[in-house]
Parts: structure tokens; C-alpha cells; sequence
């Protein structure tokens, strides 16, 4: 029984959540489901939970606020559940940090087979660096602090970033000199095959150079490599 993955369901639909709770449960998960944040955040307090299916729509804050802050202390993996299937809102909620996003009304065999693709990732392939091996990334005056999860600049002044754009930087520092395809970065990212239209990758591409004041132009911090995907481009010291 312990074995079995601890999934939160975070849903104000009552159907929703028992619809979810008895599907996963017989797909061998243990599952909590709650109905808002405060209720979250109680589970989160007394419970190790592997997985938070969370609903973007919720009473109180939404599911993008609660993403945000999860994201500030926690890792864990999180699939955001919507009413709205704009691009907009998918490429947010992946921003502020969402491993994964499913529009609703959604087939409950399509939201296992992701639950189970973002597990593994979160077992094979750890999310960032581990602070206890590599407290940060050194790299054109600029240092990623992996205990703090945060970016500062040349001034030592902190610079912000969403968790997306964190474990984006994360992974290509760690990465060193060694090319990312897309797909690599997306299975690495949020544990699942990308999507031949998928651009969120290339969207958060755009904002940490705009972020390092790396030159879209003629980039030399993130590197495209035409055909091939993204390198970091300068020297990288780890510590």
C-alpha cells in the first residue's frame, strides 16, 4: 500500500474529484483530493505526495498562483487540469512551472498515461541539479545558486525566474557543452515526448536570453545549434 504513488487531486468539481480518485486508485495510486490551496497545503504539511493534479480554475487562488509558490520550496511534479484549452494558458501554466497541462473535458486513460510519463521522469532524470552535489553554475558573470533556485547578475543583485525558466537554465548548465534537442529538453522537463508544434521550449529559450541579455540575433550565453537544438556557448564553472 505504501508503495503505491501518493497522487493530490486539487479540484472544486466533486464529480471531478471522485471520477479521478476512484480511476487512479484502481490503477494502483493511492490519491488525497481536495477541494483549494488552504486544503493543499494541509495535505503537503502532514503527507509526502509524488504528484498534484492540479485544477487551473479553483475558488480562492488559482491554480497558476498555487503553481508559482509551490514552485518557490518544491519540486514536485505537478499536471495542471483547465476549462480553458488556449495555447495562452498552456504556455503559462508550463511557465509557471507545470511539468504538464491537460484541457478539460479530458479522457481519464490520456491523464494516466501522462501521470505515469512525468513519475518516471521524476525518478530517472532529476528535475535540476542536486544542491547537495552542486550548490550553483558559474558562467559570463553571471551565478545559478541551486540551493537558493535563484539567478543573480554581475552586480550580485538577484534576477528573477519562474520555475520553468529555472529548471531550463539548471539543465543546460549542466549540460555544459553538450547540444539539447527539443525533445530531449521536453522529456527532460515535464517527462513526456514533445510535440512536433510545440514551441514552449523555444518560448522559454526567448526569455532567459532576454533575461541574460543574451543577443537574439547573434546569441552567445543559449546557443541554437540549426538543426540540432541549444548549448550553452560560454564557459561553465561548478561548485
Amino acid at each position: 500500500m505504501a508503495d503505491r504513488p501518493h497522487l493530490l487531486i486539487v479540484d472544486d468539481d466533486r464529480e471531478i474529484r471522485s471520477l479521478l480518485s476512484q480511476y487512479l486508485e484502481k490503477n494502483d495510486f493511492r490519491t488525497t483530493a481536495v477541494v483549494d490551496g488552504r486544503e493543499m497545503r494541509r495535505v503537503l504539511d502532514r503527507a509526502a505526495v509524488d504528484l498534484i493534479v492540479l485544477d487551473l480554475m479553483l475558488p480562492g487562488e488559482d491554480g497558476l498562483t498555487l503553481c508559482r509558490d509551490l514552485r518557490t520550496h518544491s519540486q514536485i511534479p505537478v499536471i495542471m487540469l483547465t476549462a480553458r484549452g488556449e495555447d495562452v494558458d498552456r504556455i503559462v501554466g508550463l511557465e509557471v512551472g507545470a511539468d504538464d497541462y491537460l484541457p478539460k473535458p479530458f479522457n481519464p486513460r490520456e491523464l494516466l498515461v501522462r501521470i505515469r510519463a512525468v513519475l518516471r521522469r521524476a525518478v530517472h532524470a532529476p528535475r535540476d541539479p542536486n544542491p547537495q552535489l552542486i550548490r550553483g553554475f558559474s558562467f559570463a558573470g553571471w551565478r545559478l545558486d541551486t540551493t537558493r533556485r535563484s539567478l543573480t547578475d554581475l552586480a550580485g543583485k538577484d534576477v528573477s525566474l519562474s520555475g520553468a525558466e529555472y529548471r531550463l537554465l539548471a539543465v543546460l548548465l549542466s549540460a555544459g557543452n553538450r547540444v539539447l534537442s527539443r525533445a530531449q529538453l521536453t522529456e527532460l522537463l515535464r517527462g513526456r515526448e514533445a510535440d512536433p508544434f510545440d514551441r514552449s521550449i523555444d518560448v522559454r529559450v526567448s526569455r532567459l536570453r532576454q533575461i541574460l541579455g543574451d543577443d537574439a540575433r547573434a546569441p552567445e550565453i543559449i546557443k541554437t545549434v540549426y538543426g540540432e537544438g541549444y548549448v550553452i556557448g560560454v564557459p561553465v564553472d561548478s561548485t
